[in-house]
C-alpha cells in the first residue's frame, strides 16, 4: 500500500518556526514531525510514500532524500506554481495511485493503529474512510457524526460553537479507494472535507469513520508544539526516538558531556554532541536538540531548545522554544511561551516576556525587555538613546528602514512646519542614513538645512545663526568603527535632553507618527558660506596677532576626516606654519592600532621637525591627542589637567567645567588660579549644559570628550582647541614639556567589572546606606570624598552596559591601589549576596 503524505503546509501559525522550514519538518522531541509519520506508516507496513509538496521543497526532500535511510522508498510531488488544496494534489498524482492508498497529514503526532483501520476500511467496502477521534475542544477541527453501522451521515469543517453537534472529529488521515479521484477536476484546487466528501455523501457513495484510539495531536500553533513535546517525554504517545534511553525517562544522545554537578529531573532528552554545564539545572519536559551548549547555573524549566543554541551562564528558560543557532547570553531571561527564531542572539540579561515571538536573525540588547513580538527591523533595543545620542552597527541596526521611522519620530516631536539642520560626516554609510532620516523628517512637515559633509562644530555654530529648532548629525562612531552614531542637537546646538530623547522614543516605540498631506511635505535647502560663519565665530573668541606672530610649528594629523578639509583652510588665514598629515578624506574608519599607529608615527615627525607640539584630531572634530615636542603623547586625564591648567593661567578666576570622574588635579590647579570648578554626570549632554548655564565658564569638557569654548558654541571643538593652544603658548612663553612638568603629581585609575542591570540600583543604595551622608557626593553614580585631602573613590554604573566602573583618586598611589581593591571585593560581594538571594525567592 502507498501512502501519501500531505506536507505542503507553510504554517502559518507556528511562526517564527516555521519562517525557514516547513510545517512538517518542524522538529517533535529532535525529529521532524514528517520523521515520526514515516515511523508510524512503516510499523504498519506501508513503506512507499509519495510526498505532496508547495513551501520550502528542498527541505524535506534534502533530509529524506530517497527514503532509504528512513527504511521507505520516498518519491516527491512538488506543488510548483500555486496550492491544489488537500484533494487537488492528491488528484496530480492519481496516475501513482492505481490501489488502495492511504492520505496523512504532515503535521500531527499520533500513534493511531493504521492496520486496523485499513482492515475496517476493506471489511466494509468502503470508498472513502476517515480517521476519526473524540477531542475535548473539537471548533479547530472538522466535526464529523456517524450512524450505528459507522457510515458517515453529516460533518462540518471548523465549526463555529452554536454549530457543534459532535466531539469526534476529523484528523486528516484518509484510507481512499483510486475511484473516487475520479469526481475531482484536474489542475484544480479542491478540498476532501469542503468538495470531494459532501460529494460522495450527495451520490451515496459509503463513506465510513473510523474512531481511532491511541494519541493525536494536531501540531496546529505554538502551544500544541510544546505539548506534543511534553506528552512524547511522558509517554502518552508510543513514539521511536532519536536516542537511547541513558537511565528511567533520560534520552542522550552520542558524544555528550553532562557534568556531574549539573542536576536532571526527568523525563529529559537531551541531543548528541551536547555540553550541559556545571551547576546546571534541567526540569521534567525540557528537550535539548544536537550541538548545544548550556552554560554553567543555567535554569532549565521545560524548554524546547533545537539544534546548535547556546544557553549562557545563569540563563532562565521557562517552557519557551528556542530555535536553532540561537544565542542566549548569560542571565537572559525567556518566559512561558515564548519563541526565538533561529540565528537570533538574546543578550545579557535581556527579558523576553510571556507568548512574545521573535522572528529569526534579530539582535535583542543587553538588559532590554522585550513586549511585543519582533517581527520586522533588526534589533530589540532596551532603549533608542544611549549616553551620546543613537547608536548601533551599521547597515545592520541603523538601517534606511529604522532611520526613516527614527527621523519621523523625532520630527513627530517638533511644531509641525519646524526647521532642523542635518549634517554628516564625509562617508557613504552616513550619507545613506541621513537622507533616510531627511525623508522620515519630512514625511512630518519639517523642513530641511542640509548641512551636508562638515565637521560637528560647524553644525552646531550654524544652528543658532540659521534660528532652525535643533539638529542632527550623523557620524560613525568614535570609538567603534563598525557603528554608526546619530546625535540630535537642541536651538543652541546642545546634544538635547533626556526628557526630549524620551519624548522621541515614545513616539518611536508607540508609532504615534505624524503623516501630513502632499502641500505639507517638508522642502529642503542648503545653506551657503558655512565655513565662512564659522571663521568669523573663530577669529572673534582667539588672538588673531598672537598667532599670525606665532614662530610656532606645529604637526596635525586629521586621520583622514572631514576636519582634514577646513582646518587647514582656517589656519592658512592665520599664517602658521602647519604640517598637516592625512588631511586627505577616507571612506574607511581606522582600527584602534591604526590610529596609534598614525599616533606615534606624529610624535616621530614632530621629533624629527623640532615642531612645537603635535596634535592628533578625531571624532570628526571634536576630540584630539596632543603630542609634546619630545613626541610624547598628551591624552586622557593629564590633557585635562594641562588645559585647566593653561587656561586658567589666561584666565584666573574663571570656571572650569569637568565630569564626575576627573582626577582631582583640576581642584588643585583651580586653587592655584583662585578659580572654580563644577563637575557634572559623565555624559557629553551634562557638559554642555553646565557650561552654557554656568556664569564664566572658560572651559569645559575632558582629555576623554573633548573640549568646549561656551562663549564659541555649546560643543566640544577641537580645531578651536588648536588655535587655541598656539595662542596661549605664544603669549605664555611656555612649552607643553614645561607646562606638564607643572601640573600635580595625582594618582587617578579605574576599574571596570560586572555588574547586572538589575542590581545597579540596589548597589548604588547599599553605598550610600553604608557611609554617612557628609563623604557622599552623588552627582553621578555615588562618590565618596575624605573632606580632609583630595581623595576620593567612585562607583558609577555604565550606562550602557551591565558594567560598573570604580575609579579612585589621590596623591598616594598605595591608597588609590588599596581602595580599588576593596571596593572591588564590596561590589562582588553585594553583587554575589542579590544573587543568591534572588535564587532562593
Amino acid at each position: 500500500m502507498r501512502a501519501v503524505l500531505m506536507a505542503g503546509g507553510s504554517g502559518t501559525r507556528l511562526r517564527p518556526l516555521t519562517c525557514d522550514l516547513p510545517k512538517p519538518m518542524v522538529p517533535v522531541l529532535n525529529r521532524p514531525i514528517a520523521e515520526h509519520i514515516i515511523n508510524l506508516l512503516k510499523r504498519h507496513q506501508v513503506t512507499e510514500v509519495i510526498a505532496t509538496l508547495h513551501y520550502l521543497p528542498d527541505v524535506m526532500r534534502d533530509y529524506f532524500q530517497d527514503g532509504s535511510d528512513f527504511g521507505v522508498q520516498m518519491t516527491y510531488a512538488v506543488e510548483e506554481d500555486q496550492p491544489l488544496g488537500t484533494a487537488g494534489c492528491v488528484k496530480n498524482i492519481a496516475d501513482l495511485l492505481n490501489e488502495t492508498f492511504i492520505v496523512i497529514s504532515g503535521d500531527s503526532i499520533t500513534d493511531f493503529d493504521l492496520s486496523a483501520a485499513i482492515a475496517f476500511h476493506k471489511e466494509n467496502n468502503s470508498k472513502a474512510t476517515l480517521i476519526l477521534t473524540r477531542v475535548p475542544n473539537p471548533i479547530e477541527f472538522g466535526v464529523v457524526i456517524t450512524d450505528s453501522d459507522e457510515k458517515i451521515v453529516r460533518f462540518l469543517e471548523k465549526p463555529s460553537t452554536s454549530e457543534i453537534f459532535s466531539d469526534t472529529v476529523n484528523t486528516g488521515t484518509y484510507i481512499l479507494e483510486p475511484e473516487v479521484l475520479d469526481y475531482l477536476p484536474a489542475n484544480e484546487e479542491s478540498d476532501f472535507s469542503k468538495d470531494l466528501f459532501p460529494l460522495l455523501l450527495e451520490k451515496g457513495d459509503p463513506i465510513y469513520g473510523y474512531v481511532a484510539d491511541g494519541y493525536w495531536c494536531d501540531v496546529g500553533h505554538l502551544d500544541a508544539y510544546r505539548d506534543a513535546q511534553y506528552d512524547g517525554l511522558q509517554g502518552k504517545v508510543k513514539i521511536d526516538f532519536a536516542y537511547e534511553e541513558q537511565s528511567s525517562d533520560l534520552w542522550v544522545g552520542q558524544n555528550t558531556f553532562i557534568d556531574p554537578t549539573a542536576k536532571i529531573e526527568t523525563p529529559v532528552l537531551i541531543g548528541s554532541n551536547c555540553r550541559i554545564g556545571p551547576r546546571s539545572r534541567i526540569e521534567a519536559g525540557t528537550v535539548i536538540g544536537d550541538n548545544v551548549n548550556v552554560g554553567a547555573d543555567a535554569d532549565l524549566k521545560r524548554p524546547i531548545i533545537l539544534n546548535g543554541a547556546i544557553i549562557g551562564e545563569e540563563a532562565h528558560l521557562r517552557a519557551c522554544v528556542i530555535s536553532r543557532g540561537t544565542r542566549v547570553d548569560r542571565r537572559a531571561h525567556i518566559l512561558e511561551g515564548a519563541v526565538v527564531g533561529s540565528l537570533c542572539n538574546v543578550g545579557e540579561e535581556a527579558q523576553i516576556s510571556p507568548t512574545v515571538r521573535v522572528w529569526p536573525s534579530k539582535r535583542i540588547e543587553s538588559g532590554a525587555i522585550l513586549n511585543m513580538n519582533l517581527i520586522w527591523g533588526e534589533q530589540a533595543k532596551r532603549n533608542l538613546f544611549g549616553q551620546q545620542g543613537v547608536s548601533g552597527l551599521a547597515n545592520t541596526d541603523i538601517t534606511p528602514e529604522f532611520t526613516v521611522k527614527l527621523g519621523a519620530a523625532y520630527g513627530s516631536t517638533l511644531k509641525l512646519g519646524a526647521s532642523v539642520t542635518v549634517s554628516r560626516d564625509q562617508r557613504a554609510i552616513s550619507r545613506m542614513v541621513s537622507r533616510s532620516l531627511i525623508a522620515g523628517l519630512m514625511s512630518t512637515g519639517i523642513h530641511i538645512q542640509n548641512l551636508e559633509a562638515t565637521a560637528i562644530p560647524l553644525a552646531r555654530t550654524m544652528i543658532p545663526v540659521l534660528g532652525v529648532e535643533g539638529g542632527i548629525h550623523v557620524r560613525l562612531h568614535p570609538t567603534r568603527s563598525d557603528s554608526i552614531l546619530i546625535e540630535f542637537f537642541d536651538n543652541q546646538g546642545i546634544n538635547i535632553s533626556k526628557a526630549k530623547e524620551k519624548k522621541t522614543e515614545g513616539t518611536y516605540f508607540k508609532e504615534d507618527l505624524r503623516r501630513v498631506p502632499i502641500p505639507e511635505i517638508g522642502t529642503m535647502a542648503y545653506p551657503s558660506q558655512i565655513l565662512e560663519i564659522y571663521s568669523k565665530s573663530f577669529e572673534k573668541y582667539l588672538n588673531v596677532e598672537a598667532i599670525r606672530n606665532s614662530r610656532s610649528k606645529v604637526v596635525i594629523d586629521y586621520v583622514y576626516a572631514v576636519s582634514g578639509a577646513i582646518l587647514p583652510v582656517l589656519l592658512a588665514k592665520f599664517g602658521c606654519d602647519a604640517v598637516v598629515l592625512n588631511a586627505s578624506l577616507s571612506e574607511r574608519a581606522l582600527s584602534t592600532e591604526e590610529r596609534e599607529g598614525l599616533l606615534k608615527q606624529l610624535g616621530q615627525v614632530v621629533e624629527a621637525l623640532k615642531a612645537n607640539l603635535g596634535v592628533q584630531v578625531s571624532a570628526n572634530g571634536e576630540q584630539l591627542i596632543l603630542v609634546d615636542e619630545a613626541g610624547l603623547p598628551i591624552r586622557g586625564e593629564i590633557l585635562t589637567a594641562l588645559m585647566v591648567h593653561m587656561m586658567l593661567t589666561a584666565q584666573p578666576r574663571g570656571t572650569v567645567v569637568v565630569p564626575v570622574h576627573s582626577s582631582s588635579a583640576v581642584e588643585q590647579i583651580a586653587r592655584r588660579h583662585d578659580a572654580k570648578v563644577i563637575r557634572t554626570k559623565a555624559n557629553p549632554t551634562a557638559l554642555m549644559e553646565a557650561s552654557q548655564e554656568n556664569p564664566n565658564v572658560v572651559l569645559g569638557g575632558s582629555g576623554e570628550m573633548g573640549f568646549i569654548f561656551p562663549q564659541l558654541h555649546p560643543g566640544f571643538d577641537a580645531m578651536f582647541c588648536i588655535a587655541k593652544l598656539i595662542e596661549m603658548l605664544t603669549i605664555q612663553e611656555r612649552s607643553l614639556v614645561q607646562i606638564r612638568s607643572e601640573l600635580p603629581r595625582v594618582c587617578h585609575k579605574t576599574y571596570t567589572m560586572r555588574c547586572p542591570w538589575t542590581i545597579k540600583g540596589a548597589l548604588m543604595r547599599y553605598l550610600v546606606e553604608t557611609h554617612p551622608a557628609e563623604n557622599l557626593e552623588l552627582i553621578d553614580g555615588v562618590k565618596i570624598v575624605h573632606p580632609q585631602d583630595d581623595n576620593w573613590v567612585l562607583i558609577l554604573p555604565d550606562a550602557g552596559e551591565p558594567l560598573v566602573h570604580i575609579f579612585a583618586n589621590s596623591d598616594d598611589r598605595d591608597w588609590v591601589d588599596e581602595s580599588i581593591n576593596d571596593y572591588r571585593q564590596r561590589v562582588q560581594a553585594f553583587i554575589d549576596s542579590e544573587q543568591g538571594g534572588s535564587a532562593i525567592a
